[in-house]
């Protein structure tokens, strides 16, 4: 079967990539293996340079250049310590696109595209996305509420359209999405592409113990919830011993595990105090908490970490997408860009009367 048109959209010839797919930049689990292992499937992938040191940046996006000639994305956030160093190092990499949330500014958008770098934010509201394109981004991507990790409260299916009416820009739709048919009807709505991280997660190449895969595997749609017990903001999670934990903590025990994790945190990166007060302050300023809840911000990659990298999930936190309780196999990339592929191809074929 010929491919069908609909798949060569805006965001293929952006980007560079076989279909208009994207794989998501999940802290501590798109890293340069499962980066290469989308792309290398005609996905376009994003690394997370968000869980990463400044130092770790440069040699991450080598790595990915040894496992794949294909382009790729780095995703960072600037209120991140190092953030100023991993621009630059982004730019000298010349990969082909950025993601981001809501820190950088004109000026930093003009670098990146200065550079040929294409900017492609990740936002969860209307007014969000409305503001990346003020400033000059060259396409968003929204995350609907079903998505994993850090999320709004308006579903794919009503923020898509809000957003797809708003601006100019190509829109990826993300929050949902798992097979050909969610690729076909995001089509169908206007969206440029989809981007997935809970399904990329659940892959044989996803580079994350298996000890923690098996508890996504298991999930069903009961066993995920949305909660601000974390760090402050609304959080999609696997429940678990540690979230039941967290759910069930005071104020007081929340801000002094927020601090202990801090401390690791500082020890891992190696930021200074005074980069981590400042990344606080970022968040603080950027999501409209208050400097207690920002530092709270410490707990998630800490405890991420323990599921994602040490493999010890009963210690602690998994960020999931509501599409992990459907989910119940691990394909390879491979496998599963060429079954959406094949399946969205059919229903649109089906749907144009052939």
């Amino acid at each position: 079967m010929t491919a069908h048109d609909a798949l060569n959209t805006p965001l293929v010839g952006m980007l560079g990539c076989r279909y208009p797919i994207v794989q998501t930049a999940m802290g501590w689990v798109a890293r340069p293996e499962l980066v290469a292992a989308s792309c290398n499937a005609g996905a376009f992938g994003f690394l997370a340079a968000a869980s990463l040191s400044a130092d770790e940046v440069g040699p991450s996006i080598d790595r990915v250049r040894e496992l794949t000639d294909r382009p790729f994305g780095v995703n960072f956030h600037m209120f991140q310590p190092g953030a100023a160093r991993i621009v630059d190092t982004i730019i000298a990499a010349k990969v082909r696109a950025v993601s981001f949330g809501r820190g950088p500014d004109k000026n930093i958008i003009r670098r990146f595209r200065d550079a040929g770098i294409v900017c492609m934010p990740t936002v969860g509201a209307l007014r969000h996305a409305q503001k990346m394109v003020e400033i000059g981004v060259d396409a968003i991507t929204i995350q609907g509420g079903e998505g994993g990790g850090h999320t709004g409260s308006v579903p794919t299916t009503l923020l898509l359209p809000q957003v797809l009416d708003a601006v100019k820009v190509p829109v990826i739709a993300a929050g949902g999405f798992f097979d050909g048919r969610g690729l076909a009807a995001a089509l169908a709505y206007g969206a440029a592409g989809v981007a997935m991280g809970t399904r990329f997660l659940m892959t044989r190449d996803c580079p994350v113990p298996e000890v923690t895969k098996s508890r996504y595997v298991g999930a069903g749609l009961d066993d995920i919830v949305l909660t601000t017990r974390l760090d402050g903001l609304q959080h999609r999670l696997l429940r678990n011993e540690v979230l039941s934990e967290v759910e069930n903590a005071g104020s007081l025990s929340l801000l002094v595990s927020a601090l202990k994790n801090a401390w690791l945190l500082k020890q891992r990166t190696g930021a200074s105090v005074a980069e981590l007060v400042a990344a606080a302050r970022g968040m603080q300023r950027e999501s409209g908490l208050s400097f207690g809840q920002a530092l709270m911000a410490a707990n998630s990659p800490v405890l991420i970490e323990r599921s994602m990298i040490q493999g010890r999930p009963a210690e602690g936190v998994m960020s999931t997408g509501m599409v992990a309780g459907i989910l119940g196999d691990l394909p390879s990339c491979d496998e599963l860009i060429a079954r959406m592929v094949d399946d969205a191809q059919q229903r649109l074929h089906r749907l144009a009367g052939g």
